[in-house]
């Protein structure tokens, strides 16, 4: 019993730090108004408070895993958690812009450690499966619910206090954070010591990463087309091709390229990719939706989210690991994702005079209904077929996914907005900005319904063997 306690008391401290990472991904979306006023960012500069996280974040995720893997995730998590808390007090404290801005390419880098091994250190905890999907749909609300609860808190915290508090609301949680992953998370494995971090590999994909981050969240400003967007990826590709020549050769790979060649992690990457570009364009643009078409103040918007967030959890907890265990992954992972993408068909349905109980609040228990179910089943198919030595490595793989497909889907949405509102005889109306946001949404109805069907239709999860306690036999439970 106490070694159950022990696990669980783990979980809940992995799952608070994984959530004050997710949570500054979006929490300042509501607060950049209030930031730009006081800080005096320009509109371009604006952009940065956000971009800046993203990049040292998605760049950062695989060598974090790997570090962990060699090094101890334990370990590893306790300076993310360091890294970040200090990084959250200077932008809490920030006088100017690039002290903002700096600051919060320090938090990415902590979160991305964070990230990177927590889902690792629950692997390794929970080895029953009934146990670990239950697990799992705790991380998974997580995970999937913290944009909602980070636009939730944001609007909350700068309605009511002001925008630091966004940002030093995470201290008092890093402290003790620290204190109690030191006591309850398990002791870091002893490695051979001929095991060594490819160090050029490293450097290659975390450039790669990098740059290719710059040059997707710049595309807009730039311009897709533009000699810098597409120098940048152009550098960004070169620079992939030229790790995974490495990974290939070398003696002690950062990523060994036999992973890719387990087909449910390589097709939880195309998922995580396509998920995640459907939801963070969902959570940028329904903010802005209710901000600027519904007329929404920074509080409103917050408590707009409480009802997405309370469902979500409520099948994340008690819904998504009971489906896992009757009906296997794929078919509660295609009924999930059809849902996001049934609420982000509803939010493009929305008119401009639109009201909250009639256009927003079903799309908003809809989405989570759809994350809250799905989530835990990608993450279950994703680390499902890798061996417990790397799981460090294939959580920085699946969050990397989601990472860069949530900037690159973001980017791709937004640009798709800008362009329709731009093509209107009047772009500067409410009905042109409104058009706009409609057409993202569509687009990204269309992203999170392909994932739906990949998965449901390419996932090859193994099946889950249970023990039966009456009978003493081992029961595998279905897959379909």
């Amino acid at each position: 019993m106490k070694d159950k306690q022990a696990r669980w008391l783990a979980l809940y401290v992995l799952c608070l730090g994984d959530l004050m990472i997710v949570l500054d991904t979006n929490i300042v979306n509501v607060a950049l108004p209030s930031i730009q006023a006081d800080l005096g960012f320009s509109q371009t500069a604006l952009a940065w408070v956000v971009n800046a996280y993203m990049l040292t974040f998605g760049g950062f995720l695989l060598l974090s895993g790997r570090l962990g893997d060699l090094f101890g995730n334990k370990r590893v998590f306790l300076g993310g958690v360091v890294a970040f808390t200090a990084a959250s007090i200077a932008c809490g404290l920030a006088p100017n812009p690039l002290f903002l801005v700096v600051g919060r390419a320090v938090q990415g880098l902590g979160g991305a450690a964070v990230s990177a091994v927590a889902l690792a250190l629950i692997m390794g905890l929970f080895t029953d499966p009934a146990e670990r999907a239950k697990a799992m749909g705790v991380f998974g609300f997580v995970v999937s619910g913290g944009g909602a609860v980070g636009v939730l808190a944001g609007g909350v915290l700068t309605g009511l206090l002001n925008w630091h508090w966004i940002f030093l609301v995470n201290v008092p949680i890093g402290v003790g954070l620290w204190l109690a992953a030191g006591r309850v998370l398990p002791a870091d494995e002893v490695h051979d010591g001929g095991q060594r971090l490819d160090v050029p590999g490293a450097g290659l994909v975390t450039l790669s990463l990098m740059i290719a981050v710059y040059g997707v969240v710049g595309g807009n400003e730039a311009g897709w087309t533009s000699f810098q967007t597409l120098g940048l990826l152009a550098v960004a590709a070169v620079l992939m091709v030229a790790f995974v020549v490495r990974e290939a050769r070398v003696e002690h790979p950062l990523v060994p390229l036999r992973l890719f060649k387990l087909r449910n992690v390589a097709i939880s990457q195309i998922l995580g990719v396509l998920w995640a570009g459907a939801m963070f364009a969902w959570f940028f643009l329904s903010a802005l939706y209710l901000q600027q078409v519904l007329g929404y103040g920074a509080l409103e918007v917050g408590l707009a989210y409480l009802p997405a967030c309370l469902v979500m959890a409520f099948c994340s907890l008690r819904v998504s690991d009971r489906l896992v265990m009757r009906l296997g992954i794929r078919v509660p992972l295609a009924i999930g994702l059809g849902l996001v993408a049934l609420s982000l068909a509803l939010f493009a349905l929305a008119p401009v005079g639109g009201e909250y109980f009639v256009h927003v609040l079903p799309a908003m228990v809809l989405l989570g209904l759809g994350a809250g179910i799905a989530f835990n089943p990608v993450l279950l198919a994703a680390m499902g077929d890798v061996e417990p030595h790397e799981a460090g490595l294939a959580s920085g793989v699946v969050n990397t996914s989601f990472m860069m497909g949530g900037a690159l889907g973001l980017a791709i949405l937004v640009a798709v907005s800008s362009w329709w509102t731009g093509g209107q005889a009047d772009p500067t109306s409410l009905e042109s900005l409104h058009g706009g946001f409609q057409v993202a949404f569509a687009v990204g109805a269309v992203f999170a319904a392909a994932a739906a069907a990949i998965g449901g239709a390419y996932l090859r999860p193994k099946p889950m063997v249970v023990p039966d306690a009456v009978a003493g036999d081992e029961v595998a439970v279905p897959v379909h």
